[in-house]
């Protein structure tokens, strides 16, 4: 499975790297896995500002291409990615999925999954909702992207802000198709 991770400028940097730390593990253990990911422009800014570390430039077990690499394997159609996901998801992140466009390998890696009938799952993080951001989401899904809002759940056991955090995680890679025992889920024991 290949798989292709986007972060962008939004709010919630800790989603992608503990997206980034699950990936790697799994993919240290799973040699079937290839994960490949992509920060915006803006992405590392805010990564300082949230988490008080820079970005790392090197992440084990998964390759970090430049925002405007088009060399990437995953920016053509005939070689895509099973999944997609950007975590987090901006707003103009979504605005692009919606109508097409953008000049970076993220906004390409979006058109590939979309036209190629990819999995592409949008982490949103954004509160209020405006109007324009609804009717995006609203035209990604009808694009064939999944929205999963940046929302926790807390029936599993929930104690700490990683527990937290990993059970949007977990779903957004369950939607991606790659189930990883992280999180305790409804009904199990």
């Amino acid at each position: 499975m290949r798989l292709v991770l986007g972060v962008t400028g939004a709010s919630g940097a800790i989603y992608a790297r503990r997206a980034l730390e699950h990936l790697a593990a799994r993919a240290a253990r799973d040699p079937a896995l290839q994960v490949d990911w992509v920060a915006s422009n803006t992405a590392p800014q805010v990564w300082r500002h949230e988490l008080g570390v820079d970005m790392p430039a090197v992440m084990p077990g998964a390759r970090r291409w430049d925002r405007h690499d088009f060399s990437a394997p995953f920016a053509s159609g005939s070689n895509p990615p099973d999944a997609v996901i950007l975590m987090p998801c901006s707003m103009s992140a979504l605005a692009r999925v919606a109508h097409g466009g953008g000049d970076d390998l993220m906004a390409r890696t979006c058109e590939v999954a979309l036209k190629e009938r990819r999995r592409l799952i949008l982490v949103v993080r954004e509160t209020p909702l405006s109007l324009v951001h609804l009717r995006n989401m609203v035209a990604a899904t009808e694009a064939g992207a999944i929205i999963l809002p940046a929302i926790p759940s807390f029936y599993g056991e929930v104690r700490t802000l990683e527990d937290a955090i990993d059970t949007v995680v977990v779903r957004a890679l369950d939607r991606a198709g790659l189930e990883l025992p992280i999180v305790r889920r409804w009904g199990s024991t």
